[in-house]
């Protein structure tokens, strides 16, 4: 489980097939092999820990669902180590567990913030809620207000500085995690509708 607050931006090193080579530093501190990181929001095993660099794996369904396989060599990308007991959960609980990506289709400076604008598949559009809870390339974000198939937040300057959204733009793939409450709640209501 994860919070949602980036500890640092790492750099992809390389791709090779299914395995990606990350450079951090922060990160690397207490990471073990077969331990559990988030990479832009999507929970991933270390298979391998440098000194300076750690690997993971990749899977076809990871592909499918993320905007990995759209990085390349000298990407950024948010990292965040695991929430350990003794935490504060200062962001949401986030399980690392991609639902599915959305582009940015507008960045509207408002005083010292900056409102993103994201496209978003109908089938991801029902668990998003004004001042809900999203996680949005693993950073835990505010919904400000909700379209048909949009929804925006607003960024601080320090989000903006000390994650990749700062290096995003128009037309930029993200990765979206919904509030595991409302996918638990919509089935929920499933169940006893049956």
């Amino acid at each position: 489980m994860f919070t949602g607050i980036v500890e640092e931006i790492g750099h992809l090193l390389s791709v090779e097939k299914s395995t990606l080579t990350i450079a951090a530093r922060k990160t690397l501190d207490d990471l073990t092999l077969g331990g559990s990181i988030a990479v832009n929001g999507t929970c991933l095993t270390a298979t391998s820990i440098g000194s300076e660099n750690f690997s993971v794996e990749v899977t076809p369904e990871t592909l499918r669902r993320t905007n990995l396989g759209q990085l390349a060599a000298g990407s950024g990308v948010n990292l965040e180590r695991p929430l350990a007991v003794t935490d504060r959960l200062g962001g949401h609980i986030v399980q690392g567990h991609v639902d599915g990506t959305a582009d940015i289709i507008g960045v509207t400076p408002e005083g010292n913030s900056r409102i993103i604008r994201f496209s978003t598949p109908s089938a991801l559009m029902r668990y998003i809620a004004p001042k809900g809870f999203i996680a949005v390339d693993g950073i835990s974000l505010t919904v400000v207000d909700i379209q048909e198939d949009t929804f925006t937040v607003s960024v601080i300057p320090t989000t903006y500085r000390e994650t990749i959204l700062g290096e995003k733009h128009e037309g930029d793939m993200v990765n979206l995690e919904v509030d595991i409450l409302a996918k638990y709640v919509e089935r929920l209501l499933a169940e006893t509708r049956r």
